[in-house]
């Protein structure tokens, strides 16, 4: 169900148009009778799982290089410095 309505329309019973939108319809809002905007319902979305620290251990490793320390050009770029 898709309803346009101008935009003082929309400003004056904004309310009633987003309940209309939450029960799933559509509203076009136009301008001089030229569709302008569109108020549609935002998609629910899926809990995402809850994070289980750890879960990964065993699986990811850090190279051996890793706590290499960094060279004077890298830590001037990281300081916004000419090196």
């Amino acid at each position: 169900m898709e309803k346009t309505v101008n935009i003082r329309r929309a400003k004056t019973h904004f309310s009633s148009l987003v309940s209309k939108v939450e029960a799933g319809g559509e509203i076009v809002i136009a301008r001089a009778g030229k569709p302008v905007a569109k108020l549609v319902p935002i998609k629910k979305t899926e809990k995402r799982p809850d994070r289980k620290p750890g879960y990964l251990k065993g699986k990811i490793w850090i190279g051996p290089d890793f706590e290499d320390p960094l060279s004077d050009e890298i830590l001037a770029a990281f300081r916004s410095e000419k090196p």
